[in-house]
């Protein structure tokens, strides 16, 4: 997956952002608002049923898109995360921590009935500030 910054908009190229018309991230002063970001890369879902290896992906676009707009995972202060299932809360929580443990940002998850496409067993959301 290659992302591009035009402007103030970061795109990733994934199918959803054009489909729905929306940017991976936005950046607005000193702060990346990045949207929701699934384990879909090049427009295939990975790890279908590990709701762990999902979140990586999912986070790893998401801070790239951070990365492009200028600031690092050290400026995350916000993690909101979507699953499909009550039993996911745990291993996505373990992602969570490795990736922004050192960081401690706010943080929120949600159980929610389903995400675009069935396979998808997470989403998550980061904003990132300058300090």
């Amino acid at each position: 997956m290659s992302m591009e910054i035009t402007g103030s908009r970061v795109f990733s190229g994934g199918i959803w952002e054009e489909r729905y018309g929306y940017a991976r991230a936005v950046v607005v002063g000193d702060r990346v608002i990045v949207s929701g970001c699934t384990a879909t890369v090049d427009g295939e879902i990975r790890h279908v049923g590990d709701p762990y290896l999902q979140s990586v992906t999912a986070m790893g676009i998401a801070v790239d898109a951070v990365e492009l707009g200028g600031l690092t995972r050290e400026d995350v202060v916000m993690v909101r995360y979507y699953v499909v299932d009550q039993r996911h809360f745990d291993p996505v929580g373990q992602a969570i921590a490795e990736v922004f443990g050192h960081v401690r940002p706010a943080c929120t998850g949600v159980r929610v009935a389903g995400l675009v496409d069935p396979r998808m067993l997470v989403e998550i959301e980061i904003e990132a500030l300058r300090a």
